[in-house]
């Protein structure tokens, strides 16, 4: 109906004010005027022409003198062409502004519509064009100003429009927009927002797309997008959580694997910062109850951030999780994950075996990819042969071949992990053993001369090792596959400037063996909370750490498994061989002030 009414109304503002024709000599049957051919006759009695086919004149033809014809009024016309366009846009941003706020959407349009299509109308019927163009502003004012007032009693101060606030912040943007900078620092973030530029992905899911940034850089909640990013991205957090509510979309997000609420947004914002990422991420904006996948990228002046969406429907609308993938804080060696001198050496010699199956256990969110990718960092790329096989790719790593898994496609971890083997590879990385079949081919690929790295889940490395059992591989091949097995979890560092000392329970070193006079305090979070901390913003803790333990397999540990001893007895030959547990490992940690008693009780249970 919009379109109908504008192409109406561009028509007749074309044909009415661009040309108009007041009145036509009347023609004769030969196509010429009266006065034309007395001026003919003239010429000819006085015998200074002869007459001639076709009539030529000196001058002014004069079938055209004394007639009215063709004008143009430039300024006129250039008036009314910037209020229709600006009429036209006003209708659009009504109809999707309402939408969003829930209000009466066919009405106001349908106002705005009529109201302007009238004033369009009437200002060609008023004989002064300044009283026509008076009652078109009017007409097209009146309904948008009451429209205004409306929704800005139900929107928060920072959302309204046409305020002094939201004009002068207007104003800067679009001059930012052409290199014209006003105003200062913090004048020009509050208007123009944080200095972050997003790259959105292509439809069909390979390569970039600059047009879908473009798009959404004038849609309603942009600058909110932009600030909840650079919000998430400096305070170190690895995810964001928009989840809808009554009657507000709440934010919370993860900072060293702990979750902590956030200012959210009303429904109206909250609903257009999700259309905006999934413009982005090549979405659907018109599903909200089914799941949907997404990714899209942010460039900073220092940094470059991957995001990776997923959107679910809910009972109270579409709640969206955006992963942030920072290469900047991608472990680059073993030594990076803060483990002790002794497991370093063990697990770079474990690496860089030729050929093993070395298995990273763990709950979701442990940090087992992050090792790794340590671990893939610590073998020459360019004199061997390295291909991954992840679900999805999350760190681009230089000179290694890294294949994405797509299940809707059919292509599994196992029907990859086939593949590649005919790819002659000399270290193979699976992202994670799910079924029996992706694991018998892992233990296959390892006693034929790959070296294997792969995840599991699972609480410890001796669940792990039966965990493979369970998946029917058979223990001659696990025995003889294995290299060892390494559990891990992620604890949080205490914050090096506002940690404070305490002195330990007597009672509770000696439950943990701990000698008391070799142990002088423990640390904790501070108990005064009169001042927030500015290295971690208040939260005590700064950046996470990895706490393990380490399985090595010799002959001893694969005729055991071989003969299918039970997990007792394992864990003897294993204490023997001069394992410690998760718990021995991480109370290295807490002794030497680098975690908390309680973030190592939290983690390791």
């Amino acid at each position: 109906m919009k379109s109908t009414w504008a192409c109406l109304i561009a028509i007749l503002c074309f044909t009415t004010h661009l040309t108009e024709i007041h009145a036509q000599p009347r023609l004769n049957d030969d196509g010429e005027t009266e006065e034309n051919q007395r001026t003919i006759a003239n010429v000819s009695a006085i015998g200074q022409y002869p007459p001639l086919p076709v009539p030529f004149f000196r001058g002014n033809d004069p079938r055209f003198t004394n007639s009215q014809g063709f004008y143009f009024h430039f300024w006129k016309f250039l008036l009314v062409v910037l209020l229709f366009l600006l009429w036209a846009k006003t209708s659009s941003w009504v109809d999707e502004d309402s939408r969003g706020l829930k209000s009466n959407t066919e009405f106001w349009s349908s106002a705005i519509l009529v109201a302007g299509g009238l004033g369009f109308l009437l200002v060609f019927c008023m004989p002064s064009f300044i009283v026509g163009f008076f009652v078109l502003l009017l007409a097209y004012g009146t309904p948008l100003g009451f429209y205004i007032h409306e929704r800005n009693a139900k929107v928060p101060p920072s959302s309204r429009v046409m305020t002094p606030d939201h004009i002068r912040n207007l104003t800067i943007r679009y001059l930012a927009r052409m290199g014209i900078r006003i105003g200062g620092t913090k004048t020009q973030q509050a208007a123009v927002g944080p200095d972050i530029r997003f790259i959105g992905k292509s439809s069909t899911g390979r390569g970039d797309d600059p047009t879908s940034s473009r798009r959404v850089e004038n849609s309603r909640g942009f600058l909110a997008a932009k600030e909840l990013v650079y919000d998430a991205i400096m305070r170190r957090a690895t995810d964001v959580h928009l989840e809808p509510k009554d009657d507000e979309v709440g934010v919370r997000l993860r900072i060293d694997g702990v979750m902590y609420p956030t200012e959210g947004f009303d429904r109206s914002i909250g609903e257009a910062v999700l259309n905006i990422f999934k413009v982005l991420g090549a979405m659907d904006i018109t599903e909200r109850r089914r799941p949907q996948d997404g990714s899209f990228r942010a460039i900073m002046p220092d940094r470059e951030i991957d995001f990776r969406l997923a959107s679910q429907g809910t009972r109270h609308g579409e709640k969206m999780s955006l992963r942030i993938l920072d290469q900047t804080n991608s472990i680059a060696s073993l030594s990076e994950l803060g483990l002790r001198k002794q497991l370093v050496d063990k697990l770079g010699t474990i690496v860089k075996q030729p050929h093993g199956l070395f298995l990273c256990c763990g709950p979701t969110g442990a940090g087992k990819s992050t090792t790794l990718f340590a671990a893939l960092h610590e073998i020459d790329s360019y004199q061997r042969n390295i291909i991954t096989v992840e679900d999805p790719v999350e760190y681009r790593i230089e000179n290694v071949t890294q294949i994405e898994i797509n299940q809707k496609a059919g292509q599994t971890f196992a029907e990859s992990l086939r593949s590649i083997l005919r790819q002659d590879p000399d270290v193979v990385m699976i992202g994670e053993i799910r079924d029996a079949e992706t694991a018998r081919i892992a233990c296959q690929a390892a006693n034929t001369g790959h070296m294997v790295f792969s995840t599991v889940h699972a609480n410890d490395t001796f669940t792990a090792l039966y965990r493979l059992i369970d998946l029917e591989v058979e223990p001659f091949m696990l025995a003889s596959s294995l290299s060892a097995l390494l559990a891990q979890r992620l604890a949080r560092r205490l914050c090096p400037d506002c940690k404070e000392p305490y002195q330990p329970n007597p009672e509770f070193l000696k439950k943990a063996n701990l000698p008391p006079d070799k142990v002088k305090c423990f640390y904790r979070l501070p108990k005064s909370r009169e001042f927030v901390c500015p290295t971690c913003s208040g939260l005590g803790y700064m950046g996470r750490i990895s706490v393990v333990e380490l399985l090595e397999f010799n002959e001893r540990m694969r005729d055991m498994i071989r003969d299918a001893s039970n997990m007792s007895q394992l864990k003897a030959q294993a204490r023997k061989n001069g394992m410690l547990y998760m718990k021995e490992e991480g109370l290295r940690l807490v002794v030497k002030g680098i975690t908390s008693i309680d973030e190592l009780l939290r983690v390791v249970k």
